[in-house]
């Protein structure tokens, strides 16, 4: 069984949310290879590369997939996965964005959000909010999955794993128009080591301690 992990990255590193997909991927096999799509990305590949149990890294580059255009994406990882029995992604907004589609291109069922791999067919995913956990068995030979990052450990560092080259998709009928970037001294949620919520009961933050 081999399985591509599509990594999540800012354009210039490896975001720990691939560290984690990873090993949730290990936990279905040994045989993982990382899939890098952006523009001007050998760095992020290099880097992609020294994950620990990573077998080989992918790099795909192209303007459409630099932007995560879900065309693209698709478009780009479709051939690649006659190769794979699993393509695993974090739960992130790019991620919910192209699995379902690369599932109905394979016409498969896609598994959204994991917190658990039980075996190489059976899965663990929250519903209802949270409030409820549900195994999940799929029967399909090959498997789209999206993983809840903050459910699994990130893993270490210190592979050699080889980077190999391949083409990159097109959209033809889509296009990149523009994007707003918010910017914040705060971590992403999806990486935050600890996350405190609040409601109305706290009242005020002077009532908060």
């Amino acid at each position: 069984m081999a399985v591509l992990v599509i990594a999540d990255h800012d354009g210039s590193t490896v975001r720990d949310t691939t560290h984690k997909t990873v090993t949730a991927a290990l936990a279905l096999s040994s045989d993982v290879d990382v899939l890098v799509l952006g523009k001007n990305a050998k760095g992020v590949a290099d880097a992609a590369a020294k994950i620990t149990g990573v077998r080989k890294v992918l790099l795909a580059e192209g303007d459409a997939i630099s932007h995560g255009l879900a065309e693209a994406v698709e478009a780009t990882v479709l051939p690649l996965a006659a190769g794979y029995d699993a393509v695993l992604s974090p739960a992130t907004t790019d991620g919910k964005n192209f699995a379902p589609r690369l599932a109905a291109k394979l016409d498969v069922a896609p598994i959204s959000d994991i917190v658990e791999v039980v075996s190489a067919d059976t899965f663990v995913r929250p519903i209802y909010a949270g409030n409820a956990l549900e195994t999940v068995q799929s029967a399909d030979a090959k498997k789209v999955i999206t993983v809840r990052p903050t459910a699994f450990a990130a893993a270490g560092e210190g592979g050699s794993a080889s980077v190999e080259t391949v083409a990159a998709g097109e959209a033809p009928k889509t296009g990149f128009v523009s994007e707003e970037m918010v910017k914040s001294d705060r971590p992403e949620l999806g990486a935050a080591k600890i996350i405190v919520s609040g409601g109305r009961a706290l009242g005020s933050a002077e009532e908060f301690h």
